[in-house]
């Protein structure tokens, strides 16, 4: 009889080398698609693998074919591959009879060259395929939570990290924080974004800009949140420079910003340098849409607020020494409080009734100013002098669609009738 060791030439455990390594596959289905494979290759050659007993050891690389024949008289033998002469039997063991059944390890090396290639060919192509399956399964189920990779390439458009199992896992361009200097080697976290499979092949996108980023990130600092006495109700994220994070409690004995903030900002400090010292507000949420939007548009104290519930837009109407605050530098308090509250924000100065009275409306400035740069400030609304010395300069140039320099000559001609 052939033994284990002569059946298998180098070429042999060299396969199984390649394979007994595998990832992200559980012993018991590698063993299904090592089998399987051995099994269409030997039906292939023999026509037929019922009589075949095939026993694979993925962990030590090993395994055994045995196939199994019936004896039969010499000169009947009708199948070889099922049945074999009483002659050929007895060279195995001397006292075979007809009738009883032979089992005999194969030398899948005999097959020849063409088998073996067949072999590694299916076993790759099947074991590929798990591997896809099962990457794309654990981290579909991983989307929205936060994972940590080793960079281990940076290309223009993407960082390259490789997770504690090799995995790759992408971080694309638009979803680094601005300021991230990333390094070969170093570990990072992200969101796990998306999932994508096509063709079968798996490639998992991460984010470090998602407002989810930061929930995360808050959950796991804030031990309120992860119990479920504090609720993060909105985030809003200008990554890498600013956030607000809305947050409730419905336990009245729980300040839940305080709570998130720690003491002396403890809680918030390491978000804060993970993010690349992005600025967090944190503010009490509240179903009063008047209020959570003057709270979003803090640190500015606002006077009043007009609302248009149907088109999602606010009026906010504040002194004139508040409006740079509610704006903010670059427009970004405005903006991120806009993102929270998800209305339109517009702010206004409050002016007196005596300083409404002298006003003057903007078709008397025609021969200072074009005629067509009137005719678009007032299009948006704006009709007066005042009116638009009470309006913030960004908004001049965003909503009347004007240069920055139009603007200024602008707001130079017109404080320059009230001095």
């Amino acid at each position: 009889m052939a033994t284990k060791k002569d059946a298998k030439g180098p070429s042999m455990i060299e396969t199984f080398q390649e394979f007994k390594e595998t990832k992200n596959i559980d012993r018991t289905t590698l063993v299904s698609v090592l089998e399987e494979s051995f099994r269409n290759v030997i039906a292939k050659i023999f026509g037929s693998d019922e009589n075949f007993d095939v026993i694979v050891n993925p962990d030590k690389g090993d395994f055994e074919i045995h196939r199994n024949r019936i004896v039969v008289a010499d000169g009947e033998v009708q199948d070889e591959n099922k049945e074999i002469s009483l002659s050929e039997a007895q060279k195995i063991e001397p006292d075979y009879e007809v009738g009883e059944e032979v089992s005999e390890e194969v030398d899948f090396q005999k097959f020849g060259r063409r088998a073996i290639l067949n072999l590694r060919q299916t076993l790759a192509s099947k074991i590929l395929e798990l591997e896809h399956d099962s990457l794309y399964n654990k981290y579909k189920d991983k989307v929205g939570q936060v994972v940590s990779g080793e960079v281990y390439q940076m290309w223009k458009r993407e960082v390259l990290l490789i997770d504690d199992e090799g995995n790759e896992l992408h971080l694309p361009k638009q979803e680094q924080i601005p300021n991230d200097n990333y390094h070969k080697g170093e570990t990072i976290r992200a969101i796990v974004k998306e999932v994508q499979n096509e063709n079968n092949n798996p490639r998992i996108l991460l984010s470090r800009t998602s407002p989810l980023f930061l929930e995360r990130l808050l959950e796991a600092e804030v031990p309120e949140i992860n119990d479920g006495l504090i609720t993060i109700r909105r985030v809003a994220r200008m990554p890498g420079e600013r956030a607000k994070v809305a947050v409730e409690s419905y336990d009245d004995r729980i300040d839940p910003v305080g709570a998130c903030v720690g003491v002396k900002g403890s809680r918030v400090h390491g978000i804060v340098r993970e993010l690349g010292n992005e600025n967090i507000d944190v503010i009490n949420f509240s179903n009063n849409t008047q209020l959570f939007i003057q709270r979003a548009l803090s640190p500015a104290k606002v006077n009043r607020i007009v609302l248009n519930p149907e088109e999602h837009k606010a009026e906010v109407y504040l002194n004139p020494e508040e409006v740079s605050l509610a704006i903010g530098k670059g427009g970004l308090n405005i903006k991120l409080a806009s993102m929270l509250t998800e209305f339109t924000i517009d702010v206004f100065r409050d002016v007196t009734e005596a300083e409404e009275d002298e006003d003057i409306y903007l078709d008397e400035f025609s021969d200072e100013i074009d005629q067509w740069i009137i005719d678009s400030i007032k299009a948006i609304g704006l009709d007066t002098a005042k009116a638009v010395l009470n309006a913030p300069r960004e908004m001049l140039i965003e909503k009347a669609d004007l240069e920055e320099e139009t603007v200024d000559h602008l707001l130079e001609v017109l404080r320059a009738e009230f001095e």
